[in-house]
């Protein structure tokens, strides 16, 4: 599986009917039809995107969709929410953090408390993490092993990218300590999204498009 073949059927995730349940279904089903090494690769991929998506501008956006409650775990689970939108929408939210603002999924939730935001709402997918890992085990036969022999496959298929100059070294990047401006001190638990499409520090909404996300049940470790 290739960086396009990846894509591809993250774009066509994005695009699906349907619940994240529903959804999350149809991208195992589309894996149990291939080679269980390319669970592997497909979860490599997942976590490289998620891991270019680790920069500092682009939590500091997260964190005021959120109300300032963005934490080092939640973050990761928003970058696999971000990398489910699309190739075209992630691209450009790196490109600039700002336009995340404009996603109809990230507008629907200005002027909105935090408590009323629907799980199929929340533009964090931690379930995402285990698609690949539960059609890997089913190839496999490997359902009670914790996982180490999927583990095992991932790093290996991150060792033939870098080996094949695909791409560099993973460099980590870590929630800062001193969270500034960002702080709870600054974002009281009722502060949210204003109705009128603004972010708390006053960045606008821009009129570009997207799609909507959630937040699942299970616990992962950041993908650096």
């Amino acid at each position: 599986m290739d960086e396009d073949a990846f894509w591809a059927l993250i774009d066509e995730l994005s695009r699906r009917p349907g619940d994240r349940d529903e959804r999350l279904e149809w991208l195992t089903g589309r894996l149990l039809r291939r080679p269980a090494a390319e669970s592997a690769v497909f979860q490599a991929r997942l976590e490289r995107a998620c891991a270019v998506a680790h920069r500092e501008e682009l939590w500091r956006a997260a964190d005021r969709v959120e109300g300032g409650a963005c934490t080092d775990d939640g973050f990761h689970y928003f970058t696999l929410w971000l990398v489910a939108q699309g190739r075209e929408v992630y691209g450009a939210v790196l490109a600039d953090p700002d336009a995340l603002a404009g996603l109809p999924g990230i507008r629907a939730l200005a002027g909105r408390p935090r408590d009323l935001w629907h799980d199929d709402e929340w533009p964090e997918w931690e379930e995402l993490d285990y698609a690949a890992q539960d059609a890997f085990d089913e190839l496999t036969g490997q359902e009670d092993d914790d996982g180490e022999e999927f583990l095992d496959a991932v790093e290996a298929a991150e060792e033939a990218a870098v080996a094949a100059g695909e791409w560099g070294e993973r460099e980590e990047w870590e929630l800062p300590e001193e969270r500034g401006s960002l702080g709870d001190r600054d974002f009281p638990e009722d502060r949210e999204f204003s109705a009128d499409g603004e972010f708390p520090e006053g960045r606008e909404f821009s009129a570009d498009g997207g799609l909507a996300g959630g937040r699942g049940s299970r616990s992962s470790p950041v993908a650096g």
